[in-house]
């Protein structure tokens, strides 16, 4: 029977009124073959896709990538990408965002999405991480309470569900059905929490 593993989760708002968060979880090695970001990423569509039930559907698009809503040409977020990125033990697929009806439109040329690998002492480290993020649901530069609490409980809770679902059935796929994973809290940088 697989342990339980820790999903170590920090969701924050920067001084900026930008979003930064992280999501990330530690795979022993013998778990670790093959996992690199362009498998992160493949999975984790494939999880947009079946967590939403078919709701949002990632679609190429010259240049880039939507996740665009079912029936619509909608795209709820656009990047450009993804960028490979590698040095020693650390590699990433990095999405950058251009666009989509979930971002500030004066804002949309900022944030990204990075889902990579690590190799630790202990084993593979897992992460997601979006950072610079200008969410539509804030408003502006400088957001109302309201604004603020309307995000932290609907597009901020459903990321980061999404996020810790997508680890636990990364987990389960390579430890068994069985595996568990239990969400820690994480400080990497300092802001307002979501």
């Amino acid at each position: 029977m697989a342990s339980i593993r820790d999903v170590a989760c920090q969701q924050i708002l920067l001084e900026d009124s930008s979003v930064f968060s992280v999501q990330w979880l530690v795979l022993p090695f013998d778990l670790a073959d093959g996992v690199t970001p362009e498998f992160l990423l493949e999975r984790y569509l494939n999880h947009l896709r079946r967590f939403t039930l078919t709701l949002v559907r990632p679609r190429s698009e010259p240049g880039g990538l939507g996740l665009r809503l079912v029936g619509t040409r909608l795209n709820l977020i656009e990047f450009s990408g993804p960028e490979f990125h590698q040095d020693d033990r650390r590699h990433s697929a990095v999405l950058a965002i251009r666009g989509g009806i979930l971002v500030q439109p004066d804002r949309c040329d900022r944030g990204r999405l990075e889902l990579s690998t690590e190799e630790l002492d202990d084993g593979l480290r897992v992460e997601l991480q979006l950072s610079d993020y200008c969410p539509l649901l804030l408003g502006s530069a400088k957001p109302s309470t309201m604004h603020r609490m309307l995000y932290r409980f609907t597009q901020a809770a459903i990321h980061k569900v999404v996020t810790v679902r997508f680890l636990l059935r990364l987990y389960r796929e390579l430890a068994g059905p069985h595996a568990c994973v239990r969400v820690v809290p994480a400080q990497v940088r300092k802001g307002r929490p979501t």
